[in-house]
């Protein structure tokens, strides 16, 4: 299994931005979709921002759309979440994770999970 590690994240006020890195380890990174997952404080793990393993295939939460970017770097083994106009909704434990089954949008179907990095948005 690829083994990811998270970084980027931080504290911000309303409206400013943060882009997040997911790095990864093994040589079969480019041959899995990837997703970016957020969890707050009482509530379940929502999907945000998928990839497929080409990069060629994007999708995200409707709350995000035109807001957060999500692309690859195949050379560095590395996935980015960029994070424009941020919300105090956006705060949350942002995760990283690869594709091992059929859905986009459901943490069920992804493993090799990361540690996850704190985005805290300020009102």
């Amino acid at each position: 299994q690829v083994q990811l590690v998270e970084s980027g994240g931080g504290l911000v006020q309303a409206g400013g931005s943060l882009r997040l890195s997911c790095a990864a380890s093994g040589r079969t990174f480019s041959t899995y979709a990837m997703a970016w997952f957020r969890q707050a404080p009482g509530k379940e793990r929502e999907f945000v921002a998928g990839i497929s393993s080409s990069g060629g295939r994007r999708y995200y939460v409707d709350s995000v759309k035109g807001r957060f970017t999500i692309s690859r770097d195949h050379d560095k083994n590395t996935v980015y979440l960029q994070m424009n106009s941020l919300k105090p909704e956006d705060t949350a434990a942002y995760y990283c994770a690869v594709q091992y089954g059929s859905s986009w949008s459901t943490p069920a179907d992804y493993g090799s999970w990361g540690q996850g990095t704190q985005v805290t948005v300020s009102s």
